[in-house]
């Protein structure tokens, strides 16, 4: 297939979350035209979850390539960098502190990202409202789009941004996303300093993580006071009706949990127990390893899309490496074939490797080892599914 040159190619990408609002900045920036299409109503119609580190070789180089570095480290909370690893009892084990000036992975939430990433665009770049349900056409034709709404599109590039159920991938791979066994619960708490001040003392300015072995905690600041905690348990994809309880049961998950946790301290009990509303059930998917898929020409995937893994602090970090990667290969390149095939030649291998040293990741999320490679508590749920 000749494909397009860069000067009348039609690019698309499926999904508004940071990867592919990343890509979009970074096409922008070199004048070449895109869309993104996103299946929210609008910026603001959906929770965009907590907090991410933002690391110096891939989240942070991709900032900077997009001309955004200066606007994150003004957003950023440098403190967040702050961690405590504590036994179940309650006996801290390790605690790092971050220095004034450290900036390896700074967190930033990740609605505050995202409407960094938005105001940097070009007015009218997203379409709004467009729930991809499919990819058709072939390698030698221009990829057609359908929509909820019943509209189609043609491209000559469709980038898949759209998280783990990715619809871009489906056009591709016939790999499909396999539960890992273990499940995050997440919990809510606001107004830390005022409402919760023996938990904002307990977890400090950063993360705080407990293990034993079967189950585990993580505390984390959020900005404006909030906190989010994540309940680890290693569980049947339908624990909680295995449970004969209701996803907005909360107060049987509770004392569920409070019995799972019952030999854990006082103190770490109550990252359980006293959260402001309802928990969520998030489990937690990976990708087989290793995936790989038949080049085409006219399609590319980034982030969840092409790579799902554990959260194991490498998701976002990844997805907007591979979104830099992948604008500069098509600002370099006199053709799309000849972008996605370079892009894919790094793109592929890197993800492979980290792929596999993280498969099986459940399990360093429950004895503990995850929490020493840095956390971005990526569960997809911001990407579109």
């Amino acid at each position: 297939m000749n494909t397009p040159t860069l000067s009348t190619a039609r690019i698309s990408i499926i999904g508004a979350g940071p990867g592919g609002l990343t890509c979009a900045r970074i096409l922008q920036q070199h004048g070449i035209a895109v869309t993104v299409y996103d299946r929210d109503t609008d910026a603001g119609s959906r929770n965009q979850g907590g907090s991410l580190d933002l690391h110096d070789d891939d989240g942070q180089l991709a900032l900077r390539e997009a001309g955004l570095i200066d606007e994150f480290f003004a957003l950023a909370r440098f403190e967040g960098q702050e961690m405590r690893m504590l036994k179940p009892d309650g006996q801290v084990v390790s605690h790092h502190i971050p220095d004034a000036d450290e900036a390896v992975s700074p967190e930033i939430d990740r609605g505050q990202l995202r409407e960094l990433l938005l105001k940097s665009l070009q007015p009218g770049t997203i379409r709004w409202g467009h729930k991809l349900l499919s990819v058709s056409g072939d390698d030698t034709s221009p990829r057609i789009l359908t929509f909820g709404d019943g509209t189609t599109v043609e491209s000559d590039l469709v980038i898949g941004a759209d998280g783990a159920n990715s619809r871009v991938r489906a056009a591709i791979s016939t790999a499909t996303p396999i539960y890992t066994g273990a499940t995050f619960l997440e919990a809510w708490f606001n107004e830390m300093d005022t409402r919760h001040p023996v938990l904002a003392e307990l977890v400090g300015a950063g993360s705080a993580t407990a293990s034993d072995g079967d189950r585990a905690l993580f505390a984390q600041r959020n900005s404006g006071g909030h906190m989010r905690v994540y309940v680890i348990q290693r569980a049947s994809v339908d624990w909680i009706a295995d449970a004969g309880l209701r996803p907005d049961s909360s107060d049987g998950i509770r004392a569920h949990l409070t019995a799972q946790f019952a030999h854990w301290s006082p103190a770490l009990l109550r990252l359980i127990t006293d959260n402001d509303g309802a928990y969520v059930d998030r489990p937690l998917f990976a990708l087989p390893v290793p995936l790989s898929w038949e080049h085409s020409p006219n399609i590319a995937l980034l982030g969840d899309a092409a790579h799902l893994m554990p959260p194991l602090g490498v998701g976002v970090n990844l997805a907007m490496l591979d979104a830099s990667e992948l604008a500069l290969a098509i600002a370099a390149a006199s053709t799309i074939d000849e972008a996605v095939t370079a892009y894919e030649a790094t793109m592929i291998p890197r993800s492979s490797e980290i792929a596999q040293m993280l498969d099986g990741g459940a399990e360093m999320l429950l004895d503990g080892r995850a929490w020493e490679l840095g956390n971005d508590n990526d569960n997809g749920d911001a990407d579109e599914d």
